[in-house]
């Protein structure tokens, strides 16, 4: 066995070396990812300020940010919350604007839009409150006909571009801005 100091191998070495032409990373790290969805991610969990968006915080005010697919809530004593949601599928689907809470529904119940339903003839007419209704546990209905903020048992929907107009969040989270919203709060789809 050769003793010889330069030929034996550097461990220490070679894994600082590997760690800085990738070679140690892991293997999910390596997967190809576009820089646009790491950003869009990142910026999905950093937290806004309301003053550039509202004049004040008089019933609360939502911030819903459709490109990083969050919603921001802040109370009128200036509690902040971020939730992570989902977003309309395309842009056409989508509404952008101001609005505000008309109406709160505990177990609401569902039934397609005319849109919807043309989309998907399939479709039930309606859903009753429930483990199957899309609207999940709660809801809360903008002046907007047809949107709503409101929950979804389909978790898999969470931040991704996944509805037909309105804004999706975990059953657990929508339960918390359904307590904390009122009715005239301030809602800013951007």
């Amino acid at each position: 066995m050769n003793k010889n100091p330069k030929n034996l191998f550097d461990r220490r070495g070679f894994l600082i070396g590997a760690a800085a032409t990738g070679l140690a990373a892991p293997a999910l790290a390596q997967t190809e990812e576009p820089v646009e969805t790491a950003r869009r991610n990142i910026s999905s969990f950093r937290s806004m300020e309301w003053q550039p968006h509202f004049n004040t915080l008089k019933n609360g005010a939502i911030l819903v940010d459709i490109a990083s697919r969050a919603l921001h809530m802040w109370t009128e004593d200036g509690q902040y919350k971020l939730y992570p949601s989902s977003v309309p599928l395309s842009e056409d689907l989508t509404r952008r604007g101001r609005t505000s809470i008309i109406r709160k529904v505990n177990g609401p119940t569902w039934s397609p839009t005319p849109a919807m339903k043309k989309r998907n003839p399939e479709w039930p007419d309606f859903v009753p409150a429930g483990p199957d209704n899309p609207l999940g546990t709660h809801a809360l209905y903008l002046t907007w006909t047809y949107y709503r903020i409101h929950g979804t048992h389909d978790t898999r929907k969470i931040g991704r571009k996944s509805s037909n107009g309105c804004i999706g969040l975990y059953n657990e989270h929508i339960a918390e801005v359904f307590s904390k919203a009122k009715i005239g709060t301030q809602v800013l789809l951007i």
